[in-house]
C-alpha cells in the first residue's frame, strides 16, 4: 500500500512482538505509550489506532491517566466498545462500505496484477492459521490487509482516497464481528469467495460477494443492512 493505511496495522503486530518477547501477562502494563511510540517508530495517533484495535478485540484495556493493561483476551461486546460512536454508527460504516467497497472489487478483477492475487492469497492463509489460534488481532491485521489491498489496486484514485478519509474507522470496525467466534470461519469463507471471482476476473461476481460479505459482517453484529434504518438515529443529529 501507499502512504500511511498500513501503518496502525503495522504498529498492532509489532505490539504484540513486544508483549511476547517481554513475556507480559494479564494484568501487566505495557510501556508508555511515548515510548512505544519511539520504538515503533510511528507517530502517536498511529499507535492510538493500534491500541484502539488491541482494545476492541479484549486484548488490553487502556486506562486513562494510568497506562496500557494487558486483559485475559475475552473480547468485550463489539457495539459497546465501538470508539467512533461520536461519528458514526455500525450500520452507517457498513452502509457506506456496501455502497463503495463492491464497487472497489468490480474494478479490481480488472486493474489488479497477478502478483498483487497472489499477495491476497497469502494474507487468507495467514488470516486461516490465525483464526486456528484465536489470534484475532493477527486475523484482523490480514483483514484489513486483504480489503486495503483491493481498494489500492482498483486503479480509481478516488476511490482510493475516499477509503483514505475514514480508513481508521473502517480497520476498527473489521474487527467488531470477531467478537463472535462461533461464526469467525464464515469471515474467511466470505474471503475465499472474493479472492476467487478476482482471480477469475470476474467483476460482477467480486462485487457481488464483496456485498455479501459486508452484509454478512454486518449481519453478524446484529446489523441488517436495508432493514431498521430509521431506528437508529443519525450520530449528530437533533432530529
Amino acid at each position: 500500500m501507499r502512504g500511511r493505511l498500513l501503518v496502525p496495522q503495522a504498529a498492532v503486530e509489532k505490539i504484540r512482538r513486544i508483549i511476547d518477547e517481554q513475556g507480559l501477562r494479564p494484568g501487566d502494563q505495557l510501556p508508555p505509550q511515548r515510548e512505544l511510540a519511539e520504538r515503533l517508530s510511528i507517530s502517536r495517533a498511529s499507535l492510538r489506532e493500534a491500541l484502539s484495535a488491541l482494545e476492541t478485540l479484549g486484548m488490553i484495556r487502556i486506562e486513562v491517566g494510568r497506562g496500557v493493561f494487558l486483559t485475559d483476551g475475552k473480547p468485550p461486546d463489539p457495539v459497546a466498545a465501538w470508539r467512533f460512536a461520536d461519528l458514526y454508527s455500525p450500520r452507517e460504516v457498513y452502509e457506506a462500505r456496501l455502497a463503495l467497497e463492491p464497487h472497489a472489487a468490480q474494478l479490481a478483477a480488472i486493474a489488479l496484477p497477478d502478483a498483487a492475487l497472489d499477495t491476497l492469497s497469502g494474507t487468507l492463509v495467514r488470516m486461516r492459521a490465525a483464526f486456528e489460534v484465536h489470534d484475532f488481532a493477527q486475523a484482523g491485521v490480514e483483514d484489513s490487509k486483504f480489503h486495503h489491498l483491493i481498494v489500492e489496486g482498483c486503479g480509481n484514485r478516488m476511490v482510493l482516497d475516499l477509503f483514505r478519509t475514514v480508513d481508521a474507522v473502517v480497520t476498527e470496525l473489521q474487527t467488531l464481528p470477531f467478537a463472535q467466534e462461533d461464526r469467525i470461519w464464515e469471515t474467511l469463507e466470505e474471503h475465499e469467495r472474493i479472492l476467487k471471482a478476482l482471480q477469475t476476473r470476474d467483476g460482477a461476481r467480486a462485487a457481488q460477494a464483496m456485498s455479501d460479505h459486508i452484509t454478512g459482517a454486518a449481519g453478524r453484529l446484529g446489523i441488517l443492512l436495508g432493514a431498521g434504518r430509521a431506528a437508529e438515529p443519525v450520530a449528530g443529529s437533533s432530529l
